[in-house]
């Protein structure tokens, strides 16, 4: 692997946002040319020594233990969920598996079910790309109405909910606070980069928004990480107005990489209101519920 790799990248970001008073250290060294630690403030935090931090670091030195890499995330002051990117980098560094184009992602029969068993809030399936995989009638027209119903079962242009976040227009003007949806998305992908740091799709995605995308490249340089599991949107949807909806992740046992989103409101909330219109609006257009997933095929 040539350069420092995702597990250098990601200790050279979260150093550079650390500031001496931010770990009890006073300044008194020369003037610094760049903001955060430099590597030899956090190499003596961590209590290792510099050249062996440097070389980690640089991508120079791949087998660092368990008690070295716990200390480096004291010393970065990292939260849980960025502990396991970090473990989870530093195990894919060890490591150097031939990279294989992965084959299209499936909707299991049980997941299917699941979808179809959901339909009367707003849900989707998520690959672990976030490719749509097969979303419910309310899902579609809450979140993607100006797309085909049916787009998810072309396996080789499948929507992809991040894609769709940073560059389509729609998208962009459905969230209120676009930002926030955009940073927890980031977040939630540096996970993924984490787990599968050679998925040549993965890599894709992330090289086609890099170039496409400034708030992307903005985002993705910053390294945090954090889970999408729930939270709660304003939404401005172009058929029924403000709608507030809490998206929550639940994962799927069979599947472990996909995921079901499920957009809910609260009882007798004008929100829940006006997902019941749009159910209503979008009823005539609807397939039946057990097609839900279907391969396109079966539904003409």
């Amino acid at each position: 692997m040539d350069g420092p790799g995702p597990l250098g990248d990601f200790l050279k970001a979260r150093r550079s946002l650390l500031r001496p008073e931010d770990v009890g250290l006073r300044d008194f060294g020369p003037r610094r040319r760049v903001a955060g630690l430099r590597r030899e403030e956090l190499a003596r935090l961590a209590g290792v020594s510099v050249s062996y931090y440097t070389r980690l670091e640089q991508g120079l030195s791949r087998g660092a233990s368990a008690a070295v890499l716990d200390a480096i995330a004291r010393a970065l002051l990292l939260d849980d969920h960025e502990r396991e990117h970090l473990n989870r980098l530093a195990g894919a560094a060890r490591r150097t598996p031939p990279a294989r184009r992965p084959r299209p992602e499936k909707l299991g029969d049980e997941t299917r079910d699941l979808l179809r068993a959901v339909d009367g809030v707003p849900a989707l399936v998520l690959g672990r790309r976030t490719d749509v995989l097969a979303w419910n009638t309310l899902g579609h027209a809450l979140l993607a109405g100006h797309l085909d119903l049916h787009s998810p079962d072309d396996l080789t242009g499948r929507p992809n909910m991040t894609r769709m976040l940073f560059l389509d227009p729609h998208c962009r003007e459905l969230y209120t606070d676009w930002k926030r949806k955009a940073r927890a998305v980031v977040g939630n992908l540096r996970i993924t980069v984490g787990r599968h740091p050679e998925d040549p799709l993965l890599a894709e995605l992330i090289g086609e928004l890099t170039m496409k995308s400034p708030e992307f490249v903005a985002l993705w340089g910053d390294h945090r990480v954090a889970p999408c599991d729930a939270a709660s949107y304003e939404l401005h949807h172009p058929v029924v107005g403000a709608v507030t909806v809490t998206q929550q992740t639940l994962s799927i046992a069979r599947s472990p990489e996909q995921a079901l989103i499920v957009c809910t409101t609260p009882t007798g909330s004008p929100s829940e209101e006006a997902l019941a219109l749009l159910r209503q609006t979008s009823s005539d257009q609807a397939p039946h519920a057990d097609n839900i997933g279907a391969p396109l095929r079966t539904l003409r």
